[in-house]
């Protein structure tokens, strides 16, 4: 895991704040949703992707097809064929 050297505290009612740098470059809009793993003593995070959910527009679609490590829709896999 890569250190963002950002430190946070935790308020009275657990929240903690993800700062903009870090959502703008992670694309976190305020619907995205956050999975929460814990791994040993750590806490990660992981935007939320339903099962079946296309790597590039995030469309749950079940004719999507897995290919090279992603799930592609078949609008995507159109706009990648026109390339």
């Amino acid at each position: 895991m890569k250190s963002t050297g950002i430190v946070r505290g935790i308020d009275a009612l657990g929240r903690i704040v993800l700062p903009k740098e870090l959502r703008t470059s992670m694309h976190l809009d305020t619907d995205t949703k956050l999975e929460i793993f814990v791994d040993g003593d750590s806490i990660v995070l992981k935007k939320h992707r339903p099962a079946g959910s296309c790597d590039f527009c995030g469309e749950v679609d079940e004719s999507s097809v897995q290919f090279a490590g992603y799930c592609i829709c078949p609008a995507c896999r159109r706009k990648i064929g026109a390339l």
